[in-house]
């Protein structure tokens, strides 16, 4: 178990039963309260990142926000937002994807990356893999390439990981946790 790995355990907190009965929600707000985690978390990343040949960093809203905008700083690569459509204020390329029960869509710019731009894609968590799919879907539109899927928490009870395996991008998480 890797430093960062530990750390995380050790903070991120399970809601049970939340956003409805059955869900155990894993809230990852406790690392930003806590310096140490939250530094081993960013070091985690920009050290796998700092030698490959990546081009921008894509965040997921909200909080692949939170962790690709550091990221991209430290890295002095672009950071693009991946919003919830109708957010983002000028011409965008969207992407629908299946939610539990229903949809929903997310959008970049159409000048997010450009063709051969290496990109890696980040969120909090990956549950069913919709979202991070979408988001894949999207830079490849734009023609760039999905270095990687990167996130803090994989549950893999859920699926999304394997389903993401599966289109040929790679996967990368911090800490996974058994359960929904």
């Amino acid at each position: 178990m890797t430093k960062a790995e530990k750390l995380v355990k050790e903070v991120v907190r399970t809601v049970p039963d939340w956003p409805e009965k059955g869900v155990m929600f894993r809230d990852i707000t406790p690392i930003f309260q806590h310096p140490e985690v939250l530094h081993a978390v960013f070091e985690a990343f920009i050290e796998r990142y700092r030698e490959k040949q990546v081009d921008v960093i894509a965040g997921i809203d909200a909080r692949g926000f939170l962790l690709g905008v550091t990221i991209s700083y430290e890295l002095k690569i672009p950071f693009v937002p991946v919003r919830k459509r109708g957010k983002l204020p000028w011409k965008t390329v969207w992407e629908e994807y299946t939610l539990e029960y229903g949809t929903a869509a997310i959008e970049m710019h159409e000048d997010a990356c450009k063709k051969g731009d290496r990109v890696v894609i980040f969120d909090d968590l990956i549950a069913t893999g919709g979202t991070m799919l979408a988001a894949a879907s999207i830079v490849k539109r734009l023609g760039g390439e999905v270095v990687e899927a990167a996130a803090i928490i994989d549950l893999p009870d859920l699926g999304g990981s394997q389903k993401i395996w599966k289109t040929g991008v790679p996967v990368h998480t911090l800490s996974k946790y058994e359960g929904h």
